[in-house]
């Protein structure tokens, strides 16, 4: 149940009101940010929580029990606080939101609205729209191992064990052309063939990681599209190390890496399961192979 402050309710009943929702956003780096939508900065318990006309709450569901509270939340992207470098390079991801209605008259009056971490970004050329998962999500995520066709390793990682600081798996190179927020051509990667990087990342030399969707290599150039956009400009140098796409066809022929492979590449599918006999077969119990 809502613990919402006598007084508070008292004011709420008149019918006539000064309330205004405040958002505490604390980052994994623990740094702190606070947005109203008041026209005004509200300082709470510390916190200065500046006006963002361009930030704004959308429905919050609750629900009872160990049900996943959500909520939304949309703004521009022209606050100094969360920009679209910030977003497209991990900054916000998990974030704690904290939700509060205030009587801006009295801000030591208020309500908790909501508790939780951010979840899916979607971004936009101007503005940036943030699903907000309650604390309860955490309950949802599998623990241990998923047993499937796919590795569930990290490329490189303890487990991966292979080095991508190796020439054959990390190139050097510049961007040569932008062609979009999110796409460039590439100058210093002519020596690795098509699709080398694709699946792999990006370590900016300005800072920042970005992940790779596609590179395609042709004999004058390579091009790179990135998962998120960016901002790119020419002469920008970066590292990028090759990607996999967690096949087992991948990991031997690319790695030579399958004595770690970390999946289960002859679990036998629905169709394996739900067979049955075949007609005129010799049906004596023995390999369908």
């Amino acid at each position: 149940m809502r613990d919402i402050p006598e007084e508070l309710a008292a004011r709420i009943a008149t019918g006539v009101t000064s309330l205004a929702t405040i958002w505490k956003l604390t980052r994994r780096d623990e740094a702190v940010f606070g947005f109203t939508d008041h026209d005004r900065t509200l300082s709470i318990e510390g916190v200065d929580y500046e006006p963002a006309s361009g930030f704004a709450p959308g429905v919050i569901e609750k629900s009872l029990g160990l049900g996943v509270d959500a909520a939304s939340a949309a703004g521009a992207l022209s606050s100094d606080a969360i920009g679209a470098d910030d977003l497209a390079n991990g900054l916000w991801d998990g974030a704690r939101v904290d939700i509060w209605r205030v009587d801006w008259t009295d801000p030591d009056l208020k309500a908790h609205l909501f508790a939780g971490r951010l979840g899916e970004v979607r971004r936009g050329a101007r503005a940036f729209e943030a699903e907000l998962r309650g604390l309860q999500a955490q309950l949802n995520k599998p623990v241990g191992r998923v047993f499937a066709r796919f590795c569930d390793a990290d490329l490189g990682d303890a487990r991966c064990g292979m080095d991508l600081e190796t020439a054959a798996f990390r190139g050097e190179g510049e961007i040569a052309d932008v062609l979009s927020g999110n796409g460039f051509v590439a100058s210093g990667l002519g020596a690795f063939a098509d699709g080398w990087f694709s699946d792999g990342r990006i370590v900016w030399a300005a800072g920042g990681v970005s992940e790779v969707s596609v590179h395609r290599q042709s004999a004058l150039s390579a091009t790179i599209e990135l998962v998120d956009a960016r901002t790119l400009e020419a002469g920008a140098a970066f590292v990028i190390y090759a990607g996999c796409d967690k096949r087992i066809e991948t990991c031997r022929a690319k790695f030579a890496n399958a004595v770690n492979f970390r999946g289960f590449p002859h679990m036998p599918g629905n169709d394996a399961l739900q067979a049955g006999p075949e007609p005129g077969g010799d049906n004596d119990g023995g390999s369908r192979a």
